[in-house]
Parts: C-alpha cells; structure tokens; sequence
C-alpha cells in the first residue's frame, strides 16, 4: 500500500474503491445514528432535537408534502450532534450527494429563513430570506421554515415514529449520486 498518493496505482485505487463500498452502501444507518443522537438534546428549547425533527417531518408528512420535502425536514438539523452554530450547512453537505440542489440549499440557508421568527431578540436582522428571494427554491425554503420547522417545539404533538421514516431514509441514502 503507497505511502503517498503520488506514488499510488490503479491497482492500489481500485482496491480503496472497493473497501469504500460498504462504508458508502451504510449510509441510511448512519442517518439513523445521527437522528437518535438527537435524542435527549433539548439545547434549551422545549422538546429534543429528535422529537422537533420527528414532528417537522410529520408535520410535512401530513400536509401532503413530495418525499424529498418529508426527508429533509426529518434531517435538516442533524448537523446538531456535530456543532450547533453551523449544523444547517453541516446537515446540507452530508445529504448533498443524496438529494435535489433545491432540497440541498434549503438546508443549507434555513436559519436565514429562521431568523425571521426570532433574531429580533438576539439583535440580528430578520430579513435574511430576502437575499433568496429570486433562487428556485425560496417558495419551498418558506414553507418548509414557516410551516413545519418554526411549528415544531410541541412536545404534546403525536409524532410518527422514527421507524415510520426508515423506508424513506433507505430510498434516499441507499447511493449517493455524486462521488
């Protein structure tokens, strides 16, 4: 095995590519992981991150949203069990290669979107969205923000199940489409 990638082979490479597959083909499970580490960490709010993950996605569920909606709106914060100050663009580049460039950029821009309902009080604009405002995918971004996300702290809301949402973590994490 080379010591340096310079001095590597197609062999050598052919053979990291194959060690690769597993790791990559496991992807739902880890997404799974990484929601129930969700679990216990209220961060102040509340409910749990895993419960406000699980009632934003219900909540997109029952409005009847497109599965990609449903999927990153049960994913959007699990940038969390990583850092809490950038897990919006965290959570973006881990679905990146699983998702829409649509579905990517809401994620990665929602606590833009968020602020509206609360940097008022932290003394920061609320206006962040407007920068958006043209891109393809604003009219989703609000809804997605306004509807389910901001709306999901109600730790009396019947949520589904985690488990409800595995078929959906399988079809969308099973291959990425990029390398």
């Amino acid at each position: 095995m080379f010591t340096r990638m310079d001095s590597s082979t197609e062999e050598e490479w052919r053979h990291i590519a194959e060690e690769h597959k597993p790791h990559i083909l496991d992807m739902p499970k880890r997404i799974s992981s990484m929601l129930q580490q969700l679990a216990g960490l209220t961060l102040g709010f509340g409910t749990d991150q895993l419960h406000h993950a699980l009632q934003t996605a219900t909540m997109a569920r029952r409005a009847g949203a497109e599965d990609e909606m449903i999927l990153i709106s049960l994913v959007h914060d699990i940038g969390k069990v990583i850092n809490v100050p950038n897990h919006g663009q965290i959570a973006a580049e881990i679905i990146k290669p699983y998702v829409s460039d649509d579905a990517y950029n809401i994620i990665k821009t929602h606590q833009d979107f968020q602020g509206e309902h609360y940097y008022q009080y932290l003394g920061k604009p609320q206006d962040l969205r407007k920068q958006y405002v043209n891109e393809s995918w604003y009219k989703k971004a609000i809804e997605f923000t306004d509807e389910w996300d901001q709306a999901a702290f109600d730790p009396s809301y019947r949520i589904d199940s985690l488990e409800s949402f595995e078929p959906l973590i399988n079809e969308f994490f099973a291959s990425p489409h990029t390398i």
